[in-house]
């Protein structure tokens, strides 16, 4: 966009950029304030959201704040020049190279890069270093889908765009909990379905999710068993005539081989009655326009690359793909992730859909860079390249915008992995993270509302993100960043770049070689865009070029196979590989929740996007919970041979017995043992590489808490119990803990904890009962609180949290409001900001009597739409009380 002076000058603009979150990719406005922030809207002028956005990016603009940002670069935790900084990195990466060859060095990056940041890195380590160690966290989500869509399609296409949701007749759900993790796509099908009411929409997942709220038919499948459904599906589709004979005879190869093995396979393996499978295949069978929508569900398994070939494949033998209101439709879970999978930021690929396995098209793409080498095959995957750096393999790594030693398998080895490589490079917005503080070198880079760039979404739309505000301290762009180390490495002039701009425009001329390669992905009319055509640059759905523009893919065939025909696939059905076991008996699931976004070192910024799950937890069916002896509101220990975490219990009966979930986000920044994938084994797919992150099996047992506590404080804590788990307030931190033996000192505890050994403590301690309710006081106003029982502790906690800074510290330690201060109860709609009991209230004194309603009274549910299912329980809760009195 330009120069920080150059946004500074601007403050009062609103900029036209996209959000950084899901890979929905929302159009956003953003204007500066002033003040260091910004103002956010949706922009109503995007074609991927149309001014809809989620309570994620609707509170954008709280955070974009500096309080933990990376200013300098730093070497062994103390401050240091940039060219201090980048000289190391290029000398030590060199120094691995020359003594060990280009294998001995890795790059890690991530689905929240910008195309352009992707393009540099991919070209850098390919094309120079010459080796294929590039991998992303995207391994972790999409590779299944990259490596289904190239089985059958010869290229990693998706075919359809997000207008068929408006189309369809049925769509179908399959692993994607979408009113929690794309909320703008599911308000997109919830007013397809109220403009057509013969929609019907199919929920295919282990858990009653939010989504499912929208469904006519949820299928509560046995966890992993999505190729034996669609395998039953198929058969089905050829014992009732379904198969598009002239559609599969042009254009389609293995149908016989594929069919065979589908009435091969065992439908009883999806535990589902035959009511709802013959229901399933009626809706699907009986409607040509169906979108069969799937994500991580499907993507993170040890088969995950058979099931989504599963799915194409009951597509393919219909001929429904490639047309309005029809296909399959894989939808990612970073901003960037598709971006990343165009440049080839994969291992297993090269730039612009081209092949890294074919010899025509790796010299193709050494030729264009003029570069020395070319990786001469794949690379490691993502799981292989943390355990080639445990092994000493790899001598220098660096990690880029992720948080590896969090989100990896095996969190506790791939943390001791990186604490032990010989060097490692960070590069992010903070140092403040599990991975960053394990680093020899950390790199400040510039982050969303700072960055310029281009994104693509799930449905191939490209789109722009601007700068917005300026870079920060010394903060760089992460191209900038791997270019002047390639110069410092002997290849300046071949990095020599001034402008994202100049970037973009040779990796558009590339996808033209591609294109003329017979690969799909092809934008080359921007080989030649100017710095102002780019700078106001609107989004588009590629390709763009002469032979094609936008639309849909496969409609008439024309595959990227040698033949040109699409490949139906035998998929026998492979469960969860972690074997449940006396000592392991329960199903681990992980996923993400409304209001978060990866490990949170954005989300958590923001006071009212941690209000409503501000610690990680467990959920469990009543029934085990009982048969367990956990209670309401106790803690779990959830463990296996990889890991243990502590887990505030959730009884619910939305999952099935025998199964749990629990939220990926938390790490150890934000809780004392919340770190999820710990406990996920390192069982990957073996086409695709993913990991299965959603078929672990544990163990689970009560946390024998002696004391539970809940504490508010106007400063940053970071508690020695053995729980705890921290959230941002509006006027500082909220902080639940618990500890196995209750301290003899309560006020001694507290002021420990808070560093307040300075200020007044207000106490009220009753120690036959084992309560205790503290306060300090700093030039009389309350500074932080502590509450603490021997059960988990009941108070109104919003209210304690708001007190945090005022004079009335008595009606903090009440624990409650009276009756001239009411208590809104914990945040349900996050948008804006409105907590249960002021639903609660509402519903009982205005005589709610729908989801409508409580929106036009208190706005809550009409943004993203995300928490109306919850809005619906609350009814659902007010009518059973009035019914009952």
């Amino acid at each position: 966009m330009g120069t920080g002076e150059e946004v500074t000058e601007r403050a009062a603009e609103t900029i036209r950029t996209t959000c950084p979150y899901c890979g929905v990719g929302c159009g956003v406005l953003a204007r500066p304030d002033g003040a260091g922030g910004l103002e956010i809207r949706g922009d109503r002028a995007h074609p991927a959201n149309a001014g809809r956005l989620c309570s994620k990016g609707s509170a954008l603009g709280e955070t974009v704040g500096l309080e933990d940002r990376l200013l300098a670069p730093q070497i062994g935790g103390q401050e240091a020049s940039w060219d201090a900084a980048l000289d190391l990195v290029a000398s030590k990466f060199r120094a691995a190279m020359t003594e060990h060859g280009p294998d001995a060095v890795a790059f890690y990056v991530s689905g929240q890069l910008l195309t352009e940041d992707y393009y540099v890195a991919n070209k850098l380590m390919k094309g120079f270093i010459g080796s294929g160690n590039i991998d992303t966290n995207s391994r972790l989500c999409m590779a299944s889908s990259v490596a289904g869509h190239r089985r059958a399609f010869g290229t990693d296409t998706v075919p359809g765009l997000y207008e068929d949701f408006d189309q369809a007749e049925v769509i179908v759900l399959v692993g994607s909990n979408l009113a929690w993790c794309h909320p703008v796509l599911y308000q997109r099908i919830a007013a397809a379905r109220s403009a057509n009411p013969a929609l019907r929409v199919v929920v295919v997942d282990p858990r009653r999710t939010a989504t499912c709220d929208l469904a006519d038919l949820h299928l509560a499948i046995a966890p992993g068993a999505d190729a034996a459904l669609f395998n039953g599906l198929l058969a089905e589709i050829a014992a009732q005539g379904a198969v598009n004979r002239d559609y599969v005879s042009a254009h389609v190869s293995g149908f016989d081989a594929a069919l065979e093995a589908a009435r091969a396979s065992d439908i009883a393996l999806t535990g589902l009655p035959a009511a709802d499978l013959a229901a399933f295949t009626r809706l699907w069978i009986g409607a040509e326009k169906v979108v069969t929508v799937y994500s991580q569900g499907v993507n993170q398994s040890s088969s995950g690359t058979d099931k989504v070939n599963a799915i194409l494949n009951c597509h393919l033998a219909t001929g429904r793909i490639g047309r309005p209101g029809m296909g399959p439709f894989s939808v990612t879970g970073q901003p960037n992730a598709m971006g990343g999978r165009e440049v080839g930021g994969l291992a297993t690929m090269l730039a612009c859909h081209l092949d890294i396995e074919n010899p025509d098209h790796r010299a193709a793409v050494q030729g264009f860079w003029a570069s020395p080498a070319i990786a001469p095959g794949p690379g490691l995957k993502a799981v292989d390249m943390f355990r080639a750096v445990e092994a000493g393999q790899i001598k220098a790594l660096w990690i880029i915008c992720t948080n590896p030693a969090v989100s990896m398998p095996e969190a506790d080895r791939v943390r001791a992995a990186i604490a032990g490589c010989d060097f490692v490079v960070v590069s992010d917005l903070t140092a403040q993270t599990d991975t960053a503080r394990l680093a020899d070198v950390v790199l400040p880079a510039t982050g969303w509302g700072e960055k310029d760039g281009t994104v693509t979404n799930s449905e191939r739309r490209i789109s722009r993100q601007r700068a917005a505000l300026p870079a920060p301290g010394q903060a760089r762009a992460d191209w900038q960043i791997m270019c002047d180390v390639a110069a410092r490495m002997g290849w300046g002039d071949q990095f020599s770049y001034k402008s994202p701009a100049e970037i973009f425009r040779e990796y558009a001329a590339l996808s033209g070689l591609a294109g003329l390669l017979g690969r799909d992905f092809d934008i080359s009319d921007f080989a030649t865009i100017s710095e102002e055509d780019y700078d106001t640059l609107a989004p588009f759905v590629w390709p763009q070029s002469g032979a094609k523009r936008g639309g849909r893919f496969f409609a008439e065939g024309h595959f990227y196979t040698p033949d040109r025909k699409a490949r139906m696939l035998a998929t026998p059905p492979r469960m969860p590989q972690s074997v449940l076991s006396a000592a392991t008996p329960f199903r681990l699931n992980t996923g993400r929740v409304r209001d978060h976004w990866h490990t949170m070192t954005r989300t958590a910024k923001s006071p009212r996007l941690g209000a409503h799950m501000g610690e990680p937890y467990l959920e469990i069916h009543p029934a085990d919970a009982a048969r367990l002896g956990l209670g309401p509101a106790t803690l779990a220990e959830v463990s296996n041979a990889q890991g243990r975490a502590i887990l505030r219990v959730l009884e619910s009966p939305r999952i099935a017995p025998g199964s749990v979930f629990a939220p990926m986000h938390w790490t150890g920044e934000t809780a004392a043992a919340g770190r999820i994938d710990a406990l996920v084994p390192a069982i990957v797919d073996p086409v695709s590489g993913q990991p299965e992150s959603k078929g672990a099996a544990v163990q689970i047992a009560p946390f024998r808490a002696g004391w539970y506590g809940f504490a508010v404080s106007v400063d940053d804590v970071r508690p020695g119990c053995a729980y705890w788990a921290k959230a941002r307030s509006k006027a500082g931190w909220r902080i639940e803990l618990a500890g196995q033996e209750a301290p003899a000192d309560w006020v001694a505890f507290a002021a420990d904890l808070f560093g307040q050994h300075g200020a007044q403590p207000i106490s009220m301690i009753d120690p036959a009962r084992g309560l205790a309710r503290i306060a300090f006081l700093r030039a009389g106003r309350v500074c932080a609180a502590l509450f603490a029982a021997p059960e988990p502790v009941a108070l109104a906690r919003g209210h304690v949290a708001a007190l945090l800074g005022e004079h009335d510290h008595p009606a903090l330690l009440a624990g409650r409001p009276g009756a001239d201060r009411p208590d809104p109860g914990a945040t349900l709609c996050a948008c804006f900001d409105v907590g249960v009991n002021t639903i609660l209230t509402a519903i009982a004194e205005q005589g709610l009597t729908s989801v409508e309603a409580i929106g036009t009274a208190l706005r809550a549910g009409t943004n993203c739409g995300s928490c109306r299912p919850e809005l619906a329980a609350l009814l659902a809760q007010a009518r059973k009380k009035e019914t009952a009195a």
